[in-house]
């Protein structure tokens, strides 16, 4: 199966079954900023289901509201579920474009075959969004750094208690309007590297964007944030040596005028703001290499003049700075606590493309048509 669809087909795509669209009768108020992240929802949802009989099937957009599951449903009793998430974004000529939405439904469809899921049509699901995104495009946010953040998610629907991959499944996208996901804005980040508690291990489902991931990780997050510190700076499972992820984002470091990141495996999420950070930095002529990152190095480069910038990267965040960074007791700054100029540059090429103020030479935004 082919997971991925071209912009061209994207904007073209014609659904072989239609989309049952029911309005909502009254339409929300609309937030006013800041936003934070994941604080409002959008007046629709849209749903797919899935059957072995059917197999993927009945799109509808509805108005906005709660789902209701069997209380054995696998979703719940196994976390056989999954996720993804990206944005849209409005544009200087008044319309809407989501950003990089082929690259999502393929790592979606990536997270599905690791879970035992079905995977879905990457056409059908276009269309589906993009109908949702039309339908509620009021929502997007004109304000700099905000967003339309969608999300589509799949969960098991199928009630009963044995130990196997479930037979139908659940699809639903929501939109919500974002502004910036840390409190501190775009502030450089304090981290806490630990060697006690690990993400992901090595033949695990750490590079699937499940549910348990998330979860897994929230009493080590919560233990740093009692400590002072943002987020988790992740390292393997194996050595505890080598860095993997920060929080729920990518990891990049800038040692001696050179950018790292560490290479791509199944204990690590792919990361499609990973991906178009490495293409701008490549496109500029940046030395940039995938190859592992050592803690230690950090520490040594940090003492030895040359830890240039560290940040992370993610969908909700875009590029965030690291200011400082704290290991077995010993603490250093990055920058004097300041945001980078490399850091800054990237979140400024990042986001001018995805706002249309600058080429898109690589074909990245998709518009969203008016279905009238």
């Amino acid at each position: 199966m082919n997971n991925t669809i071209g912009k061209a087909e994207a904007d073209s795509f014609v659904p072989a079954a239609p989309i049952e669209i029911t309005r909502a009768a009254t339409l929300a108020p609309l937030p006013r900023p800041p936003y934070g992240f994941g604080n409002h929802f959008t007046d629709h949802i849209a749903t797919l289901r899935y059957t072995e009989a059917t197999g993927w099937g009945e799109p509808r957009i509805v108005p906005f509201g709660a789902l209701s599951l069997h209380p054995s449903a696998a979703g719940f009793q196994y976390s056989q579920s999954i996720f993804d998430a990206f944005k849209a974004h409005l544009q200087p000529d008044g319309s809407l474009a989501m950003f990089r939405p082929d690259m999502h439904i393929a790592r979606l469809n990536r997270s599905a075959a690791r879970m035992c899921i079905p995977q879905v049509e990457p056409q059908m699901l276009m269309e589906l969004m993009q109908r949702l995104c039309d339908l509620d495009r009021r929502w997007a946010p004109s304000d700099p750094g905000s967003a339309l953040y969608i999300r589509p998610t799949i969960v098991a629907t199928e009630g009963f208690v044995s130990l196997r991959p479930a037979r139908d499944y659940l699809l639903v996208v929501f939109l919500s309007p974002v502004g910036d996901y840390f409190a501190e804005g775009s502030a450089p980040v304090r981290i806490l590297a630990s060697d006690e508690f690990v993400r992901a291990a090595r033949g695990g489902v750490g590079s699937a964007k499940t549910g348990g991931n998330y979860a897994a990780a929230m009493y080590a997050t919560r233990a740093a944030v009692e400590q002072g510190y943002s987020q988790i700076l992740w390292l393997d499972g194996v050595e505890r040596r080598y860095l993997e992820e920060v929080g729920s984002m990518n990891i990049f470091v800038k040692i001696a005028g050179r950018v790292r990141t560490p290479p791509l495996s199944d204990s690590i999420l792919a990361g499609v703001t990973r991906d178009t950070i490495l293409s701008i930095l490549r496109d500029s002529g940046a030395a940039v290499s995938e190859e592992p990152i050592a803690i230690d190095e950090l520490f040594e480069a940090h003492d030895a003049g040359t830890l240039d910038e560290v940040f992370g990267t993610g969908t909700a965040a875009i590029v965030s700075p690291i200011g400082r960074i704290a290991y077995k007791g010993k603490e250093i700054q990055v920058r004097d606590g300041q945001r980078g100029p490399t850091t800054q540059w990237l979140y400024d090429k990042l986001l001018a493309v995805q706002k249309g103020r600058d080429n898109d030479p690589q074909g990245w935004r998709v518009t969203v048509p008016h279905f009238g």
